[in-house]
C-alpha cells in the first residue's frame, strides 16, 4: 500500500506544478478579456469544488490523498478508484488545455 501512497503522491506534485502553470496563465487570458467560464469541470465529473482555475481542484485530490494515507491500514477501494480518476481527469485536462494554448 505504501507503493500506492508514494505513487499518488508523485503525481500529485506534478499535477501541483502543472496547475500553477496553468492557473497564471487563466490569470493573463482573464486579463485580456478571454477565457470567460464558470469553471473547469462539469457536476457530473465527480469533484465537490466549482472553480475557474486548476488549483482548487487538486487540493481537493490532495485532501483525498491525505484521506487514504491516514488509513494506510483500512484504505477504502472507492476512495483509491475515485482519487485515481480524478487525478486522471485533471491531467488530460491540463494536457488539453496546454495543447490549446500552443495553437
Amino acid at each position: 500500500m505504501n507503493q500506492v501512497i508514494d505513487s499518488l503522491k508523485q503525481n500529485l506534485q506534478l499535477l501541483y506544478r502543472k496547475a500553477l502553470d496553468a492557473d497564471a496563465r487563466l490569470d493573463q487570458l482573464s486579463a485580456q478579456g478571454k477565457g470567460k467560464f464558470q469553471q473547469i469541470f462539469p457536476a457530473h465529473a465527480g469533484f465537490g469544488t466549482d472553480n475557474t482555475r486548476f488549483s482548487p481542484y487538486v487540493a481537493e485530490v490532495a485532501e483525498q490523498v491525505l484521506q487514504i494515507e491516514q488509513a494506510i491500514d483500512t484504505p477504502e477501494p472507492e476512495l483509491i478508484a475515485d482519487t485515481v480518476k480524478k487525478m486522471e481527469l485533471l491531467f488530460s485536462t491540463l494536457a488539453n488545455f496546454s495543447a490549446s494554448l500552443k495553437s
